[in-house]
């Protein structure tokens, strides 16, 4: 973690760096160097692309703040909010051209695997996220199972996840308003982040559309889509009925900061991003109607300034599924209702880039709302999008 983030000397000690890691740090260093050395050769001689050049900038920066700043001495990263920052951190740079072996990956790793639980799931702080955690674990080690290391606790997590569904294993029926969704863990109320993670972890393992989770995932989704049809028949589909996605189709104490004067939830761009995914990783095409009014509200919505319908609450989060979305979308250029065109990783680059702080890292200046305070878990999604944004060589 950084150790401007606290106060306490334990963390402050986690956080001290000996010759060892600084060594470690230093071969880290030549690593990304090297990798955006062959990344540049790959144009084989050819006027380098401003944007690429710009990506290539940004990403070895947000590593090297990592790799300074952003761990622990355990391998860990902020780790005071359980494993997930470790997960999406590691699971970044994975993404971003670092291999299993390198320093920083490996102690993270290894932190990872320390977290393994006998129950299967991967997480801390007694289990309270359990689901959330042991998703962002599963994804993160699938990225590092390149010689079937990890495959025993993949297998374990998979299992283990699956369980915290609610369906019938758990008495709900398919007309239940829980039905098919996940939750943080234990007895939680299910929601749509959390249901996408588990549709995302289980992806990652090779789960197809078909695959009976991923189906009842659907069901859940589907009600949490301001879109009246058969397959939303709750209290809010027809209130607002825009075609976008809130939180959760389960009533409970934040309904009324979700509320709309006309008594619907109110739609928002991060959640519409992963109702969209979630909906394209469970077979749905463009014909389907629920996928349709999703692509019609994300091109009245289309922004990358914020997140939309949050304002700056939640825009890493949101840069994050916004790019894994429109990737599974297939669209290269994404024109919203006033029929302009958008290079989405283009402007995506560009937005980030010009987001970055000095040190590399990136950190939501405007709210800290859900952990974006942090600049750990807003550096790792950051990365996270720009991995999904890597130019396409001409």
């Amino acid at each position: 973690m950084d150790c401007r983030l606290t106060s306490e000397p334990a963390a402050r000690n986690r956080c001290h760096r000996g010759p060892g890691d600084l060594r470690a740090l230093l071969k880290l260093g030549a690593v990304a160097i090297c990798w955006v050395v062959m990344a540049g050769a790959a144009e084989s001689g050819e006027p380098s692309d401003p944007t690429a050049e710009l990506h290539r900038k940004s990403v070895e920066k947000g590593i090297q703040y990592l790799a300074s700043h952003g761990q622990a001495e355990d391998g860990s990263f902020s780790s005071f909010a359980g494993t997930g920052p470790t997960s999406l951190a590691v699971t970044a740079l994975l993404r971003n051209g670092l291999a299993p072996q390198d320093p920083i990956v490996a102690k993270g790793l290894a932190y990872l695997e320390s977290c393994a639980q006998a129950n299967g799931g991967i997480y801390g702080m007694k289990g309270m996220f359990g689901n959330y955690e042991t998703c962002a674990a599963m994804m993160c080690f699938q990225e590092a199972n390149r010689d079937g290391k990890y495959e025993a606790i993949l297998a374990r997590a998979e299992k283990y996840v699956r369980g915290l569904q609610w369906d019938e294993s758990r008495d709900r029926e398919s007309s239940d308003a829980y039905y098919g969704g996940a939750g943080y863990g234990g007895d939680s109320r299910p929601d749509l982040s959390n249901t996408a993670f588990l549709v995302d972890a289980i992806k990652a393992r090779g789960a197809d559309a078909d695959d009976e989770a991923i189906q009842k995932a659907l069901a859940f989704v589907s009600r949490c889509q301001n879109l009246e049809s058969e397959h939303n028949t709750t209290p809010f589909a027809a209130k607002i009925n825009d075609g976008g996605f809130y939180y959760t189709c389960v009533p409970g104490v934040q309904d009324e900061e979700r509320m709309t004067a006309a008594g619907g939830l109110r739609s928002y761009g991060s959640m519409t991003y992963a109702g969209l995914k979630s909906m394209i990783y469970a077979g749905l095409t463009r014909d389907d109607p629920r996928v349709k009014a999703a692509i019609a509200w994300i091109r009245k919505h289309y922004d990358l300034t914020s997140n939309p319908g949050m304002g700056s609450a939640g825009v890493y989060y949101y840069y994050h599924t916004f790019a894994k979305s429109l990737e599974a979308l297939g669209e290269e250029v994404f024109e919203d209702a006033g029929g302009v065109k958008h290079d989405w990783r283009r402007e995506l680059i560009a937005e980030l880039a010009r987001r970055q702080q000095e040190n590399g890292s990136w950190i939501n200046a405007e709210s800290s709302r859900w952990m974006e305070g942090d600049p750990n878990l807003v550096t790792s999604f950051a990365l996270l999008a720009l991995s999904h944004c890597r130019p396409k060589a001409e």
